[in-house]
C-alpha cells in the first residue's frame, strides 16, 4: 500500500519508525521508573540538542577531525532520530565515512538515507558518495571488476535520476574510467584466449569490447585483435572489415598500421564489409 504512494514514500516511514521510536522511549522511562539504579535526570541531561551536536560535527570536519566528527553526525542520529538534522547529519556521516576510507559503511548509510528519503534535496549528493565510495575501490584492470560494475550502476543512477545536479559532470567522467576497466578485463581475457590459439573465445571478447564499450581506450587495440583472430581462422572477409573499421576511425594509430602490414602479408587491404556487424558497430565509434 505504501509503494502506491510513491512521493510520500518516505513520509509514511519515517512516521512508522517515529511511532516505534516512542514506544521504545516509553519503555525506557517506565523501565527506568521500577529501576532505583537509573537517575532519568541524569539520562535527560546527558542529551544534548540536535543543531549543537550537528554544527559541533560540522566544526570537526571542517578542522580535518574526521573520527570526531563522524560521533557528532551518529550521536545526532542517535539521540534525534528522524529529526531534520537527523536527516542531515545522515548524509554527513556517509560523507565522513568516505573521507576516512570506511567505503562499506559510507555506502551503507548513504543507501540507508535514500530509502528514508528517496526524494529529498540531497538524495543526489547520497547517490553520488555511494558511486565514490565504489569508484574509490576499482581495482588493477588483472583483478576482478565488480566493483567496477557498481561504480557504473551507483552513477548511472546520479546521471538519470537526477541529471540536473551538480555531480552530473563528474559522475560521467568517472563512469567512462569505470567502463574503460571493464572494457580492459575483457582484453585481457581475449589476449590470454589468442595466446593460447584459441581464436573463437579471443574473438568473442574482443567483439564484446566494441559492442559494449565502444568509447573507451581499448578500441583500437580490439579492433586491431579482431583482425589478428579473424586473419587466423582464415575469415579474411572479417579481418578486412576490421581493418578497414579501425582505419576509418583511428588512420594514424599503429594499431591500424599492424593491422594493415598483417593483411598485406597475403596481399589483402582493408575493405568493409557493409553486412558485418563489425561495420554496424563501427558507426558509434568515437571517430565515425
Amino acid at each position: 500500500m505504501i509503494s502506491s504512494v510513491k512521493d510520500r514514500r518516505g513520509r509514511v516511514v519515517r512516521v512508522a519508525f517515529l511511532v516505534a521510536g516512542l514506544a521504545g522511549v516509553s519503555s525506557f522511562v517506565s523501565g527506568c521508573q521500577s529501576d532505583p539504579d537509573i537517575d532519568i535526570t541524569a539520562y535527560a541531561q546527558s542529551i544534548e540538542p540536535a543543531d549543537v551536536l550537528y554544527n559541533q560535527g560540522l566544526a570537526n570536519l571542517q578542522a580535518g577531525q574526521l573520527t570526531e566528527a563522524g560521533r557528532k553526525f551518529e550521536s545526532v542520529d542517535k539521540q534525534h532520530p528522524y529529526s531534520e538534522y537527523a536527516r542531515r547529519a545522515m548524509v554527513m556521516s556517509a560523507f565522513t565515512n568516505y573521507r576516512q576510507g570506511q567505503y562499506s559503511e559510507a555506502i551503507n548509510t548513504a543507501s540507508r538515507y535514500l530509502s528514508l528519503y528517496p526524494n529529498d534535496e540531497d538524495a543526489a549528493y547520497a547517490q553520488y558518495i555511494i558511486g565514490l565510495a565504489y569508484y574509490r575501490q576499482i581495482p588493477e584492470v588483472t583483478r576482478d571488476q565488480r566493483t567496477s560494475a557498481r561504480a557504473i550502476a551507483a552513477f548511472t543512477e546520479v546521471i538519470e535520476r537526477y541529471p540536473d545536479s551538480e555531480y552530473v559532470e563528474d559522475s560521467q567522467s568517472k563512469l567512462r574510467y569505470a567502463r574503460d576497466q571493464l572494457a580492459g578485463k575483457e582484453m585481457q581475457v581475449g589476449r590470454y584466449y589468442q595466446e593460447r590459439k584459441e581464436y573463437v573465445a579471443a574473438a568473442n571478447r574482443y567483439r564484446l569490447v566494441v559492442e559494449q564499450y565502444p568509447n573507451t581506450r581499448q578500441i583500437e587495440e580490439a579492433l586491431a585483435r579482431l583482425v589478428e583472430t579473424y586473419y587466423a581462422m582464415g575469415l579474411e572477409s572479417e579481418a578486412q572489415t576490421a581493418a578497414a573499421v579501425l582505419g576509418h576511425n583511428y588512420p594514424e594509430s599503429q594499431w591500424y598500421a599492424d593491422s594493415y602490414k598483417l593483411l598485406r602479408t597475403q596481399g589483402l587491404e582493408p575493405r568493409e564489409n557493409k553486412g558485418s556487424w563489425i561495420s554496424r558497430a563501427g558507426t558509434r565509434l568515437v571517430g565515425a
